[in-house]
């Protein structure tokens, strides 16, 4: 019986290269999706993938939604913390909510997600995380304080984690994507985004693909020694 995935953020962008790159490889894939029911419709009509929607930024609706996930496809063997939020703003001008959302969201989905899966793991001692950083997070971001703290956040939480799941044979491992040519990078100035080219050595954006074959073998049996681990995927931008 194939294992079962899934994918937070995962009918869009760097979420879906990644859902369709785990079916391919035989998992059983499930995406999440927290708002656009439009294109999470077409999404599952263009790959068969079925899209939950839930906040994984809600701990109750999380809770609820992969009971639900358990019961209807199967238990979570695999889960990719991919869903994230923006609220761009430098601190004197970022709200407080601005501030805990991104938190909430980015940094407090993963802790919801993992509660939920970690159980069934566990009892079956094995298990794979992947948790998606960011180089912003690495790094630092002017005008992203609160997304750069979340990511970085991540970070912590992963190799933290990582000690917890390793005797279970659950593996947490972590990927920080740069700059990737998603409909969120493409909506950035061209004068700004030649700036941010320019900075990356191999002269050019990543590809949602590039990111997913990481999760790919991080979610492998093959990954069985790996945990605790970052893997940059960032063109060069930032060797850390």
């Amino acid at each position: 019986m194939a294992r079962v995935a899934v994918v937070t953020g995962g009918t869009r962008g760097i979420g879906r290269a990644i859902s369709e790159t785990l079916k391919r490889d035989g998992f059983t894939v499930v995406a999440n999706y927290a708002g656009n029911e439009e294109k999470a419709r077409a999404f599952t009509d263009e790959t068969g993938i079925p899209a939950y929607k839930f906040n994984v930024g809600d701990y109750d609706a999380t809770q609820a939604a992969c009971a639900r996930i358990a019961e209807e496809v199967g238990p979570i063997d695999v889960l990719v913390n991919n869903a994230g939020i923006t609220r761009d703003g430098t601190l004197m001008k970022m709200s407080y909510d601005d501030w805990t959302e991104v938190l909430r969201v980015n940094l407090g989905g993963c802790f919801n997600m993992a509660k939920a899966c970690f159980p069934h793991m566990r009892d079956q001692k094995w298990g794979r995380i992947v948790n998606i950083g960011s180089i912003n997070g690495q790094a630092g971001q002017y005008g992203q304080v609160n997304y750069a703290a979340a990511k970085s956040g991540i970070h912590g939480f992963t190799k933290a984690l990582a000690q917890e799941g390793a005797r279970a044979g659950i593996t947490v491992n972590a990927i920080a994507p740069g700059y990737i040519d998603t409909e969120m990078v493409a909506a950035v100035p061209e004068n700004v985004l030649e700036k941010i080219v320019a900075k990356i050595p191999v002269g050019r954006l990543g590809h949602a693909e590039e990111i997913a074959r990481g999760v790919s073998f991080l979610a492998s049996e093959d990954a069985g020694f790996v945990t605790g681990s970052t893997l940059s995927i960032n063109g060069g931008q930032h060797m850390y």
